[in-house]
């Protein structure tokens, strides 16, 4: 056995039977000995970043990491921008990075680089693996290292690793041991602060995220907050949330600083299941970085890695809530009517929302342009709802690909910025050569609109011929249906609301990959 078989073997003991892969020369006796595999899934990226974002994806709806497969550290380094969205979504990942035979490095061939300087700013974990005979004990510290906390591990397999010889009595594809991984001690003072915050009287909120935003985990909040008139957040950026009809809502800390700020002024304790205390995405002349106020206490009730049902669920025994009946999103009201003729971004984010089916999944990187379409589908149909985390754009279109490949009998809908969909538009050559059943819905402004915004809250109020040629997307502007269909997706452009209302008719109607520009005014 080689150790690229070995590396093959315990992924595969350990559950990991996906590998998205843009591999290169270091990495041809892995891909040989992947050939050899046929129960591990084997899907590639044209771009580095689609590997990573579809590694993401995937990783926050299977549970569980799939294997990436990158090229020495330039590969790794093009990938790097969706592995920090996976970070900050708490994903679990386990990159695999091939590197020049050992005895190589020294010689300082061109592709020779960093790798674990490069690796350690994004991974929760970085292992060289010593030699064939270390692959097995190496990977399975990997895996551990990426479901435990949850997180990105990187592994770095040198090429003599890989084509060299397992001897005898090196441990063969050892696979985890069953134990939960979030088992373990609750804490007992951060549980005891916070029941007795909620019970004070004091005007509290509940700020989640990781797997308190799940259903269950809402459930029970839900009754927490029945009892005790807590507010339920979530924190900014969240890795999923299952939310819609017939489960509890929970509002979302707001991007924009101002309206951070208001909405949480009056606050005068918070309770942090898996979220950190809310600060700024920015730093802006004049406002503060932390957005709680000065005197609201800050209760650290579980970390990220923390079994959150069962911390949730000890504070509800521990406030008398478990009778309680949570608040739950009972019935979706009649839709308004949209105005008719040419699409606005408030139009186009109420029509997606409005087609949205049951059980589907949303994948949100419509920055600027949907601000209001999380309040828009709290009372959608029950879905999964995975957004942009770590502010690097370009998640979208690999984030949805991932995500239909963990869950296939599921639609997938991507609502997609322009701007950020071309830094990974390769993705949707992916979606189609796989056959991925999802909606990618292009809402194309031809502008980096966020940015406008940004300048004006650093004080600029004209922007001038320089600034305005950085931030638009008009010269030419990008032919969507044009671009989309050259890679293999079905595609189609709308203008107007009834235009986007039929193609979304259609689209949802069959399977597939399809794409629709929304011209938004």
């Amino acid at each position: 056995m080689l150790g690229a078989d070995l590396l093959c073997d315990t992924l595969l003991s350990n559950g990991v039977d996906t590998c998205f892969a843009n591999p290169g020369t270091s990495e041809m006796h892995f891909v040989a000995a992947l050939d050899r595999k046929p129960q591990m899934r084997c899907v590639l990226g044209l771009s580095e970043g689609v590997v990573t974002g579809m590694a993401d994806g995937y990783g926050r709806m299977a549970d569980k990491p799939a294997a990436t497969l990158l090229h020495l550290g330039p590969g790794l380094a093009n990938g790097l921008a969706n592995l920090h969205n996976a970070r900050r979504a708490n994903t679990p990942v386990l990159n695999v990075v091939g590197d020049h035979a050992s005895y190589h490095l020294h010689n300082d061939a061109p592709l020779t680089s960093d790798i674990e300087s490069l690796a350690w700013p994004m991974s929760n974990f970085v292992k060289r693996i010593a030699s064939a005979a270390d692959v097995g004990i190496a990977a399975r510290e990997a895996f551990d290292a990426a479901i435990l906390t949850p997180g990105v591990s990187t592994l770095i397999l040198p090429a003599d690793a890989a084509w060299g010889e397992v001897t005898a009595d090196a441990e063969k594809s050892p696979a985890r041991s069953k134990a939960d991984p979030k088992a373990g001690p609750l804490n007992v003072s951060g549980l005891q602060a916070a029941a007795n915050a909620l019970s004070s009287g004091r005007k509290t909120a509940i700020i989640m995220t990781g797997r308190s935003l799940r259903a269950d985990a809402l459930e029970v909040a839900g009754r927490i907050a029945a009892k005790t008139g807590a507010k339920l957040l979530s924190q900014v950026s969240n890795g999923r949330i299952e939310r819609g009809l017939g489960r509890v809502a929970v509002g979302k800390i707001p991007y924009p600083i101002d309206q951070a700020l208001e909405a949480l002024k009056d606050f005068q304790s918070v309770i942090l299941i898996g979220a950190t205390e809310p600060v700024a995405f920015f730093a802006y002349p004049g406002k503060p970085t932390h957005l709680l106020p000065r005197n609201c206490e800050v209760i650290k009730a579980a970390g990220i890695g923390d079994d959150h049902l069962a911390v949730l669920s000890a504070l509800c025994d521990a406030v008398g809530a478990g009778e309680a009946t949570p608040d739950r999103v009972t019935q979706r009201p009649a839709p308004a009517p949209l105005p008719a003729g040419r699409l606005t971004a408030t139009t186009a984010c109420s029509l997606v929302a409005r087609h949205i089916p049951e059980n589907a999944i949303i994948c949100d990187e419509s920055v600027s342009s949907g601000r209001n379409f999380f309040d828009e589908t709290n009372d959608a149909p029950a879905h999964d709802y995975l957004q942009l985390t770590g502010g690097a754009i370009g998640i979208g279109i690999p984030l949805a690909a991932g995500a239909a490949i963990a869950c296939p009998d599921r639609k997938v809908i991507g609502l997609q910025a322009d701007g950020s969909a071309m830094y990974t538009v390769q993705g949707l050559w992916t979606q189609a050569r796989e056959g991925l059943d999802v909606v990618t819905v292009i809402l194309s402004n031809r502008t980096y609109a966020i940015l406008q915004g940004e300048m004006k809250n650093v004080g600029v109020e004209e922007i001038g011929r320089n600034a305005s040629r950085m931030l638009s997307l008009d010269e030419p502007a990008i032919d969507w249906p044009t671009l989309a269909r050259s890679l293999g997706v079905t595609a189609s452009r709308a203008e107007t609301v009834e235009e986007l209302d039929q193609a979304l008719v259609n689209a949802m109607a069959q399977t597939g990959p399809v794409l629709i520009e929304a011209v938004i005014a």
